[in-house]
């Protein structure tokens, strides 16, 4: 079982869906974690309890608008006056559905600034000091997007499949830091499929509607279309497998785009 007993983990966008649960698993093999999202107090206080409740010794809750390049390279500075960052997870992101003649300039640039840009300043930030002492954790929540595309998704597919390839890019330049004893310095990619989170609720209302108010036949012909196991994936088995790059045992795992989508990319 992996212990991350003394480690300190930072999951953006971690007060609810695939984020909160990769923190839950983190905390729950001893990590400490620094909770960020855009949220109430009252959110930002059950989300740090949470932590507590699934065993992380300290949890504090972060609120930086990753709108803000500036302001994401802020945050890990910021977790790092508190503790020494091992585990980075960019788990925040956005997604805006239209067609590309239709697409506002407006909301492409803000999807690009919160599910890449970001990306790129908390990891800036957050590997150099990783690299130094030997072992670090970059995980990033791509999506089945950022390996093959969807029509009125450019934006989003846009940024996915740039994530994709700046983790590559990461993972070359620090692959040689740490070793197999401390674990090394690695970044990887995760790409769910449907998975029950809020943001996929669109276009299951969408499709229930055209099923006259059906939830659970939206759901499944929204599944039907493309993830041929026909099943959603549930957030924390997202976060069981973040937990398991987390192990030393993974110090040769890097630069990977791991598919969680029910055989959708292997057609």
């Amino acid at each position: 079982m992996t212990t991350l007993n003394g480690k300190t983990a930072l999951v953006t966008g971690s007060v609810q869906g695939i984020g909160l649960e990769i923190a839950r698993a983190l905390a729950g093999a001893g990590a400490r974690v620094a909770v960020h999202g855009l949220a109430t107090e009252a959110v930002a206080r059950e989300a740090c309890a949470a932590m507590r409740a699934a065993g992380a010794p300290e949890a504090r809750f972060f609120g930086h608008d990753l709108s803000d390049p500036v302001a994401a390279g802020d945050l890990v500075r910021d977790v790092e006056q508190w503790q020494p960052l091992d585990i980075l997870v960019n788990n925040a992101g956005i997604q805006q559905t239209a067609a590309l003649a239709a697409m506002p300039l407006e909301a492409f640039q803000k999807i690009l600034a919160i599910n890449l840009t970001s990306a790129f300043a908390t990891m800036q930030a957050a590997m150099p000091g990783m690299a130094a002492r030997g072992y670090g954790r970059v995980i990033n929540i791509a999506s089945v997007h950022g390996l093959v595309a969807s029509v009125q998704k450019a934006p989003y597919v846009a940024s996915k499949f740039g994530l994709i390839g700046l983790s590559r890019v990461a993972a070359l330049e620090y692959a040689a830091a740490g070793s197999k004893e401390s674990g090394g310095v690695t970044v990887n990619c995760l790409c769910p499929g449907w998975t029950e989170t809020a943001i996929i609720e669109p276009q299951i209302a969408a499709r229930a509607a055209a099923l006259g108010g059906d939830r659970a036949a939206g759901v499944a012909d929204l599944l039907s279309e493309k993830q041929p196991s026909r099943r959603t994936s549930d957030p924390a088995e997202i976060g069981a497998l973040a937990l398991w790059l987390c192990d030393r045992i993974a110090h040769n795992v890097t630069g990977t785009a791991i598919p969680i989508d029910g055989g959708w990319t292997a057609q």
